[in-house]
């Protein structure tokens, strides 16, 4: 065989590299018309913005089944964005599919768990202030991630399942580029492959008690990954070089709306890739994945600091909007060092509409991370709004060859 020449080889890799960015000709033609002159702004700085989209299609079969149709906006899972709290979601999909696995009688996300500190820098829980009786439980762990997105009961869930166990049983499934490495308190890579000891008690029963753990697993940090020109560390002084996210927590965009899918239409994904979850997992999870934290029954939630639409990027945060009753996004947000993400199944059940949107922005001027100086209020937010309405008031106008039939996302909020 001939040898490349230096031109075909350059014109080789152009293409390759150009292949990892996945657009969609009539998404982009579609938004672009319909964008308002601050989206204008940002849809032509792709590098600056550094934004991702997905608009998942819903159509429905005669039996109602989902056939879904995914269209990209600059979608690249080569391009590094901090997924922050995003990764919260997966962790109560596995930590509800663990429980399952256990099969250990008596053994539920209801009991008390009680986690003791094991190792370097480990905290204790042994009480919950914001749970009826005032004992953590795993169901109320995951109640406060989709209802606010707590820190904590992230950090809990990472301890009952491992960092191990996460990444593998993600791996299994198919998100071979996942990694979730640590939990979201200051700590070394080794303090984070260790996890406390955790004890499930049900009237003043052990049902279970699970030792500390500590990961043996090896991940790939061969490739840097380092972002903006300046950072604050931990004692808040100026490092002007980029900050190094090389062993942070990793969750490429088409992972996120993969596994969102999967526990919203666990029908439409292969078997592998569905978590083992029972009928009454899935109704709990949907509760709380759209419920917002007016509604709460457990917790009573300061609506000033946590207003509806806190945790409702898509139309709503933007202005701090109440969303109208007739809307529902079951979805899960993060917002970290300039990045704002959001994956979310928005039903509208006056119209029989239904759709699903999968984005990201970086909204970073200054080029400096960690100084809580970013632009989410005047960029990154009216981002999602625009996007948003502009994919809602398309699914109101798109024909459609059978109506939705919603009931199973129909539920009660106090």
């Amino acid at each position: 065989m001939k040898k490349l020449t230096a031109a075909a080889l350059i014109l080789f890799l152009g293409v390759s590299l150009y292949a990892q960015v996945k657009t969609d000709r009539w998404l982009k033609e579609y938004i672009y018309q319909h964008a308002s002159p601050l989206l204008l702004e940002v849809l032509n700085q792709p590098d600056t913005f550094q934004y991702q989209f997905i608009y998942t299609k819903i159509d429905r079969d005669r039996k109602n089944r989902p056939q879904l149709t995914n269209y990209y906006l600059n979608v690249d899972r080569n391009r590094y964005f901090n997924p922050a709290s995003t990764v919260k979601m997966p962790l109560a999909f596995l930590a509800l599919e663990k429980l399952n696995d256990m099969k250990i009688p008596g053994l539920g996300k209801d009991i008390s768990m009680i986690t003791d500190s094991s190792y370097d820098r480990q905290t204790r829980a042994t009480s919950d202030t914001t749970s009826p009786n005032g004992l953590p439980s795993m169901a109320q762990y995951i109640r406060k991630i989709f209802l606010v997105s707590d820190n904590d009961a992230y950090n809990r869930l990472y301890e009952f399942l491992g960092q191990e166990y996460i990444n593998r049983k993600l791996w299994e499934k198919g998100y071979t580029n996942a990694r979730i490495t640590r939990r979201f308190v200051p700590m070394t890579e080794e303090q984070n492959r260790h996890t406390n000891a955790i004890q499930f008690v049900n009237d003043n029963i052990v049902v279970y008690s699970q030792p500390p753990q500590h990961s043996q697993l090896q991940f790939d940090f061969s490739k840097k990954i380092l972002v903006g020109r300046a950072h604050l560390d931990r004692n808040d002084s100026l490092i002007n070089a980029p900050m190094d996210f090389t062993t942070h927590n990793n969750l490429p965009l088409e992972d996120l709306q993969q596994i969102l899918q999967s526990v919203i239409f666990p029908e439409s994904v292969p078997g592998a890739r569905r978590f083992n979850l029972k009928a009454e997992d899935y109704r709990f999870l949907y509760q709380y994945m759209s419920e917002y934290p007016s509604e709460s029954e457990w917790t009573h939630y300061d609506t000033a600091e946590y207003f509806n639409s806190y945790c409702k990027f898509f139309f709503f945060r933007a202005g701090k909007l109440n969303p109208p009753p007739n809307i529902r996004s079951f979805n899960k947000p993060g917002w970290s060092y300039g990045f704002l993400t959001e994956s979310a199944y928005i039903v509208d059940f006056k119209n029989n509409v239904e759709f699903m949107l999968t984005g990201v922005i970086y909204v970073n001027s200054d080029g400096v991370l960690n100084d809580d100086k970013y632009e989410y209020e005047t960029v990154g937010w009216p981002f999602f709004r625009d996007v948003g309405n502009i994919m809602y008031r398309y699914e109101l106008e798109r024909k459609r060859k059978r109506k939705p039939q919603l009931n199973k996302f129909e539920l009660e909020y106090k």
